[in-house]
């Protein structure tokens, strides 16, 4: 129990001190956090300055009505009737100053006053001051022009208008009518609390909007901040493209969503591949078909128009659910034509030792022959051997230049002669050498006459393949025909894909390879392969040479 409290109070510690350094270095927050506090801080700058400029604008909207409103009023006295009557009595304020007062009083003016063209008052709200010179500019207004000002009189700051009253085209006298500074500020705070509560409700939309915004991106950035977000964009960026592996990362619908510059060499695709269905980049139909199905698999080999790959493919995973998957892809063509030279060298290998096995029986057969006094049958016997095997070895080795090709067919013969087959090599086969690059040779060959020796094997007596090689209108054109059950028309178009075969899958990576790397090797050659049936089935390979090849 006392470990249970000791580690949430641990815990609890360590919280509120990571949330004090938080607060204390801002630049330790999430990125969300830290677009929070921007929006924040700009919405609280735009809002006040926003309710500044209203004020500002309220405030003098108010004053240039107040200001039309006092010359409004000083216009219409200044026209009265009884303004003009009252100005032919030889006592203008006895008539003068009830009425100013009583249009003061239903307008709602701090004060209207009449006064000579000289500035001598006939009314005011201050009866005393009746008779004295009126505080403030008259000069415009003496001159025949109507203005307004601020000005401080007798009752304080006010905004005030002055206006001539003519008669006949001469100013007779003067109207002023003021509005008190202090009602256009009482005006202007009966419009703050409107004002207010606009900044509040713009302020309150504005950061529930940043806060929604906020919590989205906290979800999107993982609550990341931004060095962390920088370092791992850095890091991730600088691994894709230095790992030796090719890389494809598809969305649940099998879209490209990053691609590494490995796996864009590997699978020859353009840089505009992201965003493409991964079957619609032209890659073969197979592999489009693998990758978009989505499912995991291991170590699969799949074949390209010139590579062999070893693809693999696993869910990727987040949050408990699956965003889509991961794809690595390892280029393993020259180790799949090392592998297959090695193949034919084993199988070299083991003809020569079968043949070196034979030998011995033989041998053992002459010496006995001579210990018998059989000396003439011993050498016949000896002869004809030697010159069965060495009829072949010579006609390979005079027309096959390509010295590769010589050891190659010399093996597989042994090797077809042990399985019971015989391989017949044509007596004028013409292979130049350097005419095709040694390993095609291997691939195609090779290939193509383990597949005819299979062939013919499993067919009834007699068992044969023939081999024929010649150079014709700048093409190298390589034969191989077997005495097997031949291949049927309609599955012409599948022998050349990877994992199509006739014979049952026994192996660990599964059979249908073979012909799959002869179709590659040929296509990258730029030649074509046709089959075709007389008796058994006949392969054709048309290579096209280079001048220095056909020389």
């Amino acid at each position: 129990m006392a470990g249970g409290v000791t580690g949430v109070t641990l815990s609890y510690l360590t919280y509120t001190e990571r949330a004090a350094l938080a607060v204390a270095h801002p630049r330790s927050w999430s990125l969300a956090r830290q677009l929070l506090a921007w929006q924040v801080l700009v919405v609280l700058v735009v809002v006040v300055a926003g309710a500044v400029a209203a004020y500002l604008q309220v405030a003098r909207d108010n004053r240039e009505i107040a200001e039309q409103r006092v010359l409004g009023i000083a216009h219409a006295v200044a026209a009265a009737p009884d303004v003009r009557a009252a100005l032919d009595d030889p006592a203008p304020a006895t008539a003068l100053q009830p009425y100013a007062e009583q249009v003061r009083r239903d307008t709602g003016t701090d004060f209207v006053v009449v006064m000579s063209p000289a500035g001598l008052r006939y009314s005011h709200p201050n009866p005393g001051q009746i008779g004295k010179r009126f505080v403030g500019h008259i000069g415009p207004a003496a001159a025949g022009r109507s203005f307004t000002e601020d000005y401080t009189g007798t009752l304080g700051p006010s905004v005030r208008a002055v206006v001539p009253v003519r008669d006949s085209g001469r100013v007779r006298a003067l109207v002023s009518v003021g509005i008190g500074q202090s009602t256009v500020a009482r005006g202007l705070r009966q419009e703050l609390p409107a004002l207010f509560a606009a900044a509040a409700a713009g302020l309150v939309l504005a950061g529930t909007g940043s806060w929604l915004v906020n919590r989205r991106l906290r979800r999107q950035t993982h609550d990341l901040g931004p060095a962390e977000l920088a370092r791992m964009y850095e890091f991730y960026d600088a691994v894709l493209h230095a790992v030796r592996e090719g890389l494809l990362l598809l969305d649940r619908d099998g879209h490209v969503q990053l691609v590494n510059d490995e796996a864009l060499r590997l699978l020859g695709l353009p840089p505009e591949a992201v965003g493409a269905r991964i079957d619609g980049v032209g890659l073969p139909a197979a592999l489009g078909a693998a990758l978009v199905a989505g499912d995991g698999r291991t170590d699969e080999i799949h074949l390209t128009g010139d590579r062999v790959l070893v693809v693999s493919q696993a869910p990727a995973r987040w949050a408990d659910r699956e965003v889509g998957t991961v794809v690595t892809l390892r280029d393993h063509t020259d180790l799949q034509a090392l592998t297959g030279e090695l193949h034919s060298v084993r199988g070299f290998a083991e003809a020569l030792r079968s043949q070196a096995h034979e030998a011995a029986n033989r041998l053992h057969t002459v010496v006995s022959l001579v210990e018998l006094g059989r000396t003439e049958q011993a050498v016949a016997f000896a002869t004809a051997e030697l010159e069965l095997a060495q009829k072949l070895t010579d006609r390979v080795i005079a027309a096959v230049e390509e010295p590769v090709l010589a050891a190659l067919l010399l093996g597989k013969a042994a090797e077809a002669s042990e399985r019971g087959v015989e391989l017949v090599v044509a007596e004028d086969i013409a292979v130049p050498e350097g005419s095709v690059d040694a390993r095609d040779l291997v691939t195609i060959v090779g290939n193509l006459v383990d597949n005819a020796v299979d062939a013919a094997a499993s067919a009834p007596a007699p068992r044969r393949v023939e081999v024929d090689a010649q150079v014709a209108d700048g093409e190298l054109v390589l034969r191989v025909a077997d005495s097997g059950a031949g291949l049927d028309p309609g599955h012409l178009e599948l022998a050349f894909r990877r994992g199509w075969s006739t014979k049952s899958d026994d192996r660990p990576i599964g059979r249908g390879l073979g012909l799959a790397l002869v179709g590659q090797a040929v296509h990258r050659r730029g030649g074509t392969v046709t089959v075709t049936r007389s008796g058994g089935a006949v392969f054709t390979v048309r290579l096209p040479l280079t001048r220095s090849e056909v020389r």
